[in-house]
């Protein structure tokens, strides 16, 4: 079972549904997920903030959130997950937001850099940084099956390879 089907028969199990706020991976995520049969059971959407005006625009994030601590933050990423959970209504949320190259952002950040956020209702929001090597698909590929497997890990589901 993959880590896609892992996370929908959880979330349905539970009667949860889940919604995502995506910046570097565009979408990926949600692709990963619709591909399983019953998705549509418990994905409630996603958000494609790419820039940080849809992020303030789509999610209601803070101008100066974004100034002081750049686009590619853990504050940022916190604030992508829990304005998603609020918004949405869904009982849980993740953020993801990332410099996948080929160039940066004109920052210290180096490229590869991703931020993925998670955000359970009731809950902390929890955030980790993960570092991938490769093109710029290849890391926006790894940052959506890495935002799954933190999705299921928050769940406490393992993981499935």
């Amino acid at each position: 079972m993959s880590d896609a089907e892992a996370l929908i028969r959880r979330l349905s199990a539970a009667s949860q549904t889940l919604a995502l706020a995506e910046s570097c991976t565009a979408g990926l995520v949600a692709d990963c997920l619709v591909r399983v049969a019953g998705a549509s059971r418990v994905l409630w959407g996603s958000y494609v903030c790419y820039t940080e005006g849809a992020k303030i625009a789509m999610l209601g994030l803070d101008r100066g959130l974004l100034c002081g601590y750049g686009a590619v933050s853990r504050e940022t990423a916190c604030a992508m997950a829990q304005g998603t959970l609020e918004r949405s209504g869904a009982d849980i949320a993740a953020g993801v937001t990332g410099l996948a190259g080929p160039e940066g952002d004109g920052s210290s950040t180096p490229v590869g850099t991703v931020w993925i956020a998670t955000a359970v209702r009731g809950m902390d929001v929890q955030a980790k940084v993960f570092q991938y090597p490769g093109a710029r698909q290849e890391v926006r590929r790894a940052a959506a099956k890495t935002v799954i497997q933190e999705l299921l890990r928050r769940l406490a589901l393992p993981y499935m390879d």
